[in-house]
Formats: structure tokens, sequence, C-alpha cells
């Protein structure tokens, strides 16, 4: 048996259909010579302190900094992930090869590497490596499978971050609350969100001191049009005034006028970072709750892959645009014209050397069904990100 194993629950259904394996077992799908489990995001973590020492489960300014000779993995202390690593693990066990069917990024490789690890899997394994959750995308999918090695560095990086945030948060968060916590508090430290908190304080700092300084500024009207003198800004009043006085009786005159022309371009198609700040600009959505709504519409198939951070697509997405533009059916005034020609093709859309795991966020064609209606605003905010680019 093949035994694939998908990141969620809902992607595993959508792959066994796929595959024909139809028939509901206990935590898998079965059919058609493979066998389609999940987890549920991450089933395995990093191990804690005192899994490595006893003594480390103490709060002590002594035995930092904790630096495990050799770090180590653990199934998360659960009673619904314990018994699904359970029917994974058996399943391995009796696999004739594994395809890997995690999410497409770095967080993905590592969280089904981790499981595979612990579940102790010996036979070949396999990645699968799309972008949306298309019937198309996915027969294509598998029928371009790659061997797993081709991600170990993928891989890697994803577990040198993770180790990175264990030992900074572990020792940081356990230095500031014995130093600073007064018993009391736990003062969490982390990579992402001790910047970032950090940021946003020295932001409400220089908000609070700041002191208003008036200036004045001389300017006249001609022709309805204002002028200002090319002086600059007064910081008293006087020395304004001191210097009107001195050009006051002077000719106005205009010496030279410029024209200048310019194009303006489509904006960029949708990375994760530029749809969340748009989110929050037209929507009020938190970054969040976008990535949320982006990740649904992923699993409703309507959109690519959301955790990317490109705005480029690869060249090979170019013969697939005008088949994408004829599924957006609620948008064909806006589409009709762009099909009846040449879909343009530019560097500013499409660079190879731009794009890396996944390209940007883009509809897929699949008819968009049964949306909220945020997420149906989410949607309509992408698709027409992506035909304003031709």
């Amino acid at each position: 048996m093949k035994v694939c194993i998908a990141e969620k629950p809902s992607v595993a259904r959508e792959i066994a259909v796929i595959l024909g394996a139809n028939a509901r077992k206990n935590g898998y799908l079965e059919g058609n010579g493979y066998r389609v489990t999940w987890t549920f995001g991450h089933l395995c973590t990093l191990k804690e302190p005192h899994d490595y020492y006893p003594q480390w489960k103490r709060w002590s300014l002594q035995d930092l900094p904790m630096i495990p000779s050799r770090f180590g993995i653990k199934v998360i202390h659960n009673d619904g992930i314990e018994k699904q690593f359970k029917i994974i693990e058996e399943l391995l066990a009796d696999a004739e090869y594994v395809i890997n069917c995690g999410d497409a990024g770095q967080e993905g490789e590592l969280i089904q590497r981790w499981v595979m690890q612990k579940a102790g899997c010996k036979c070949p394994v396999y990645r699968l490596w799309i972008s949306s959750l298309t019937e198309e995308a996915i027969r294509e999918g598998f029928q371009n499978l790659q061997f797993q090695e081709k991600f170990q560095a993928l891989y890697e990086a994803g577990l040198s971050r993770a180790i990175g945030d264990w030992l900074l948060g572990m020792n940081a968060t356990r230095l500031y609350t014995v130093k600073y916590g007064q018993n009391k508090h736990v003062l969490s430290i982390g990579r992402v969100q001790t910047p970032t908190l950090a940021l946003i304080v020295n932001r409400q700092l220089e908000i609070q001191n700041f002191k208003p300084e008036p200036y004045w500024e001389l300017k006249t009207v001609y022709r309805n049009t204002v002028f200002s003198v090319t002086k600059g800004k007064f910081a008293k009043q006087e020395e304004g005034e001191a210097f009107l006085e001195k050009i006051k009786d002077s000719t106005f005159t205009i010496t030279d006028v410029t024209t200048k022309k310019g194009d303006e371009y489509p904006p960029r198609l949708f990375d994760l970072t530029s749809l969340q700040v748009e989110c929050n600009k037209k929507f009020a959505l938190s970054a969040d709750d976008s990535l949320k709504m982006i990740q649904s519409l992923y699993e409703k198939k309507v959109t690519t892959y959301p955790r990317v951070d490109t705005t480029f697509l690869s060249d090979d997405m170019y013969p697939k645009v005008p088949n994408i533009l004829r599924g957006l059916r609620d948008y064909q005034a806006l589409t009709e014209s762009l099909l009846q020609g040449e879909i343009p093709k530019t560097k500013k859309v499409f660079d190879n050397s731009k794009v890396t795991d996944h390209h940007a966020i883009i509809p897929t064609g699949v008819v968009a069904n049964n949306l909220t209606d945020m997420e149906r605003k989410v949607y309509d905010m992408v698709t027409r990100r992506f035909i304003a680019a031709f």
C-alpha cells in the first residue's frame, strides 16, 4: 500500500477523491492501492527542557543557558493527537512507500518530517508539491512526484528556525521572568513577538514624547495656483514678515514650466504580507484573520497557496492564464477584452528568478461558490488584482 500523509483532514479528502481512495477507515481513507491519512498541523514538537534533564524543570538562573547536546522531538500530549499519531505509525509500518502531501512550504515540510521521523518511517518517501487544491493541480502533482531528498535544505531551514526559536524562547523567557517577573508574571520572549512589540512600544514613545513646534510659510496665489517661497519654512513669524517686506515689491515672473509624463503600472500581484496589509486597509481585518480568510479560500480551491513571499508568477504559469481568466465567470466584463487578444507577458508579472517555492496568490479559475461574505470580499480583491496585472 502507498501511504499519503496530508496536513489536514479536509486536504486528505480532496486527495483521496482524486486517487479513488473512497473507503472510510479509522483515521484514514483507503482504496485503489492508497491509504490517505492526515495530521492536524503539528503532531510533534521539540522536547521541553525537563525532557532532557529533570533539573531543567525548575526555573533557575544557574541552569541558563539551557542548550541540549542533541535536540529531540516528541508527540504533543493530547488524546486526539496521540490517537492519530498511532494510526499513522501503524500505516507507515506497512507502507510500500510514503507520499508527503503536507503544505508545500517550510513549515509544512517540517511538520510532516517530524511525524515520519517519530513514527520510524523506513520506506522511500516522495513529495507532492502543489500550489492549489484544484483537481487539475492535484493530478498534475501526482504525475510529477519528487524525491524527498530534493527538499532536504527546506527541512533543515525549518528545523534550524524551530531550534533557534526554542533556544531564544526557553532561555530568554526564563531569564527575564526570574529577574524581572517578581514571581508573579511570565515575561514571554520570542524571536518574532519581542522585536514586534519593541517596534510598537518605541513608536508609542515617539508619539508621547513628540513636541510640536510652530512654523510659518510664505505663499502667494497667481492664476489660481499656489506658489511657495523657495526659502522654506520660518521658525518665527517675524522672520517671515521681514522676508515678505524684502520681496513684496519685486516683480513676480514665471521663468520656467516643466511638464512630466509618467506611466501608471498595474499593482503587483499579492504575496501574503501585501494581502494582509490591503485587507487591513479595506476591511479592518487583523493579519491573523486575513490569513484565515485566504487559507479558507485555498482549501475551497478558489485561490492558490497563501503562505508566499513573492509577487511574481513563474514562466510556466503563462499558458494557464487564459483558462484561469475564462473560469472567472462573475468577471466577464473585465476579462472579455483581455481574452480577445494575446495575454501580455512582462517581467513585472512573470519572473522565474523571483519565485522560489510558490508563485504569488492568484485565483485558480474554479467557480467561487459557498463563500462567506468576508471570503467573497477577499476573493474579489485577489481576483481583481490578478485581472489588473494584464
